[in-house]
């Protein structure tokens, strides 16, 4: 471990240990961005009897004006987490500390007008990894940039429709699918519109929206002049209408439609100069050329004192269009793709969870079983491809937590266990299992793009069994605006790893260890 990466790691715990007082919103969920908790959705006055106090939200114009921010440091450990050899110090084995920092001001002058706007400076500190982001798994730096930044029109008291115009985030569902990614130390935003219908009467929204993702500054580019400033890719449109119910008390109902026109197989990010013939010194973060319509649904049990303890959730999802396919491979700095027609595209991908909570129990002990699974494509050499597309998801949360799957041609059975042996303590177990849908596609890592193993002879002839991966995980929240993260996660590798290793060394097994601390104000 770097000297230097020990001292700011131990900085960075003391040091925001010390300025817990100074915040203000609640940090109980670390993984939530700060504008989904905490900010009130109209403006809070301050008791003028008593005055402002340290926790309350920093408010000026008699609560008209509210200004939020984030302060977020994380120490990663991994080791053997692309190559799975002990023989080979890879320079993404290795420890380093990612800072990210956020402000935020919203403003309501009127009752059906609210402004919002949040800048965002994020940093990989004492890295051997390109500092460039997504090369080599690298998140790189970012200087600080505008994140959001929109204006949201009406008032659902007084009229059923809402518009949201500008730079936001889009979170559905528990973001399987589209999510702000808030794990990475960019997270995700796009360039929105969003209008809402809400109809109070069957507790239930139902948005329509067309959007831009934003791609971020790709650091020491050459060439890339339209990524100096944080810009939405205009090659990449995504458009859809999600509704969201809780008409039945004891259950969430969803239903969405999403289409996403990707004209383009850029931006791609490379760290000159490019190692030849060396596909991790170049990036394709943001998927392939495609034309993708999702049909799904998604429901999820509320409050599992309504059913005596259980909970359930369940996503389906079907996909249809045209992909480009395979990711492509690197040759001369830059990837190419397969030519020809584009492949005709059939795909699906389901999530199933049950849980039993002992609530009568003061550690509130729950165990859980879950299964996912995402088609791949069954025959590279046809017109058509059964690859599911993961479109912008929150992978980090769902398929382990040291990011090696997508929610795209796998099998995923796994289990887990939690307990809170205090309020603000969370210990959870998780053990999952990995299997290729397909060995005649690729092992996806949680990106959905990059491709842990390249798709040769080997890797199409090997076991469809991949490994499978522990993660024990502590949250700790012991005041409101403070929130710790400690977890350890070990992946045992399969036969796929096996089968496919190159040279005589390996497969290892990977770990990854992680410590992060959180204050919001």
């Amino acid at each position: 471990m770097h000297r230097t990466t020990q001292m700011l790691c131990l900085w960075a715990v003391l040091g925001l240990l010390r300025s817990t007082t100074f915040a203000g919103v609640d940090g109980k969920d670390i993984t939530t961005p700060i504008l989904n908790s905490g900010l009130p959705d109209k403006p809070v006055a301050v008791e003028k009897s008593e005055g402002w106090k340290w926790g309350d939200p920093i408010t000026l114009a008699d609560g008209m004006v509210i200004i939020d921010g984030e302060e977020r440091m994380r120490f990663e450990l991994r080791n053997n987490n692309f190559d799975f050899n002990d023989s080979v110090n890879n320079v993404t084995d290795d420890s380093y500390l990612l800072q990210r920092f956020r402000v935020g001001v919203m403003a309501k002058p009127l009752e059906w007008v609210t402004l919002y706007v949040q800048g965002q400076d994020s940093r990989e500190i004492d890295s051997d990894r390109p500092d460039v982001p997504f090369v080599m798994g690298s998140e790189g730096d970012n200087d600080f940039n505008l994140r959001q930044a929109w204006i949201q029109l009406g008032n659902p008291k007084e009229f059923p429709v809402s518009t949201k115009i500008g730079r936001q985030t889009l979170i559905y569902g528990d973001e399987r699918l589209v999510g702000a990614f808030d794990w990475n130390n960019f997270g995700r935003t796009f360039d929105a519109v969003k209008m809402t219908y809400d109809i109070p009467a069957a507790k239930t929204t139902i948005d329509a929206f067309v959007a831009n993702v934003v791609t971020i500054r790709p650091n020491n580019q050459t060439n890339n002049d339209e990524y100096a400033f944080n810009g939405s890719d205009p090659y990449d449109l995504f458009t859809g209408i999600y509704a969201k119910s809780d008409y039945l008390d004891f259950q969430t109902t969803e239903a969405y439609f999403l289409y996403r026109d990707k004209t383009r197989n850029g931006p791609i990010y490379s760290d000159p100069p490019f190692v030849a013939n060396t596909a991790s010194a170049a990036s394709l973060p943001y998927d392939v050329q495609q034309e993708v319509f999702t049909v799904g649904g998604r429901v999820k049990s509320s409050d599992p004192k309504k059913l005596h303890g259980f909970d359930y959730e369940a996503e389906g999802a079907y996909q249809f269009g045209s992909t480009d396919g395979r990711n492509g491979t690197v040759s001369g700095g830059a990837f190419s793709f397969p030519t020809g027609s584009a492949l005709n595209l059939s795909a699906f991908a389901a999530h199933g969870a049950v849980g039993y909570t002992w609530t009568s129990c003061d550690w509130k002990p729950r165990a859980g079983l879950q299964y996912d699974v995402a088609s791949g494509d069954d025959n590279p050499s046809d017109g058509s491809s059964q690859t599911f597309m993961n479109l912008y998801p929150t992978n980090h949360k769902f398929y382990g937590y040291m990011d090696l799957f997508a929610w795209k041609n796998i099998h995923n059975p796994s289990y887990n266990f939690s307990i809170k042996p205090m309020k603000d303590l969370t210990l959870t177990f998780a053990h999952q299992f990995f299997w290729l849908y397909t060995t005649q596609d690729a092992w996806y890592r949680a990106n959905g793009v990059a491709q842990v193993r390249p798709l040769n002879g080997a890797a199409m002839s090997a076991s469809n069994y991949v490994g499978n991966e522990v993660d024990i995980t502590a949250t700790y929240s012991p005041i409101k605006n403070l929130g710790i993260l400690v977890g350890y996660s070990h992946f045992f590798a399969g036969d796929y790893v096996k089968d496919t290793q190159a040279g005589a060394n390996g497969p290892d097994d990977a770990d990854f260890f992680y410590l992060q601390s959180t204050v919001k104000f």
